[in-house]
């Protein structure tokens, strides 16, 4: 087989009555209708069974939604094929991805962001001496490794005394980012774009259902189509411009800040849901990319 399309053992069937894994299905045979109409074989395969990949020559990271809940033993993964397989996109890229600490680095490099600071794993800080530090009121809380709205917490003045003791635990466990709360999201949502090979392919808009402020359809938010103005694609490029290497792929998330101003909420380099239904072509750009890169030259680089 040409190419492996990574994704866990729960999305591992061939048809679901779950919209959710429909929408997962529908997403993987896309690309991989369009491996074959490009010569290029392809199979769906979860990276958290016995997984063998010898027989591979590349590996795409489609839907392995749940490598946060089980880093060590992604981690392990990662280092087991690293040098057996080529990852797309690479090692190197995935490694530097997995923790959010990376969105101060574009801060350095002048790109927006909400305010954030990092608590390292055991700090000993309390919630309430973080934001009368910093003169901030309404913040969310998250691990610097997790996905999805995993463990993220929106937490407002009135209730910080009560969040202390999930917050310690949450300390104990891991590094945590905590960040001002850009209300704006509630009201207007965050922009997804999607950079395939460099360049703008297409976005879409995720809002929260009423009352809550994560946006991803697990929790009942919705997603739509959206054309972003080019003030939002300049913005996103100048985000991938600042990066030191040429993701093939690459899902930009951004969101409008509490003064109105596009900021950078994550750059996704690992597993984007790249939402190919909203525009069936992008498969096509991924596909026609991804042999262009990887089977006309030795590496991806």
């Amino acid at each position: 087989m040409d190419i492996a399309l990574l994704t866990e053992k729960r999305f591992l069937v061939q048809k679901s009555d779950n919209w959710y894994i429909k929408n997962i299905l529908i997403e993987d045979d896309l690309i991989a209708s369009e491996f074959k109409s490009l010569g290029l074989s392809c199979c769906r395969v979860a990276w958290d069974s016995k997984t063998n990949l010898s027989n591979f020559k590349y590996v795409l990271f489609r839907t392995t939604w749940n490598y946060f809940e089980k880093l060590d033993q992604f981690i392990l993964f990662l280092n087991h094929w690293k040098n057996k397989v080529n990852f797309i996109n690479p090692y190197d890229q995935l490694i530097w991805n997995l923790d959010k600490e990376y969105l101060l680095q574009f801060n350095k490099q002048g790109i927006n962001i909400p305010n954030t600071i990092i608590v390292e794993k055991n700090q000993k800080t309390t919630l309430k001496d973080i934001c009368k530090k910093n003169n901030w009121h309404d913040v969310v809380i998250k691990p610097c490794v997790s996905a999805g709205g995993w463990e993220t917490h929106l937490i407002k003045w009135p209730k910080i005394d009560a969040f202390e003791k999930k917050f310690k635990s949450l300390v104990q466990k891991q590094r945590v980012m905590v960040q001002v709360f850009q209300k704006n999201i509630q009201s207007m949502g965050e922009v997804s774009l999607m950079i395939i090979n460099q360049k703008f392919s297409h976005a879409v808009i995720k809002k929260a259902k009423k009352g809550d402020f994560r946006v991803q359809d697990d929790y009942g938010g919705s997603v739509s189509s959206y054309k972003p103005d080019p003030e939002m694609i300049s913005f996103a490029n100048n985000i991938m411009c600042c990066l030191n290497f040429r993701p093939i792929y690459a899902r930009v998330d951004l969101v409008w800040d509490n003064n109105g101003q596009l900021a950078l909420s994550e750059l996704e380099l690992i597993e984007p849901e790249m939402w190919f239904r909203f525009k069936p072509s992008s498969s096509k750009e991924l596909a026609i990319a991804i042999k262009s890169r990887c089977f006309k030259t030795s590496t991806l680089f």
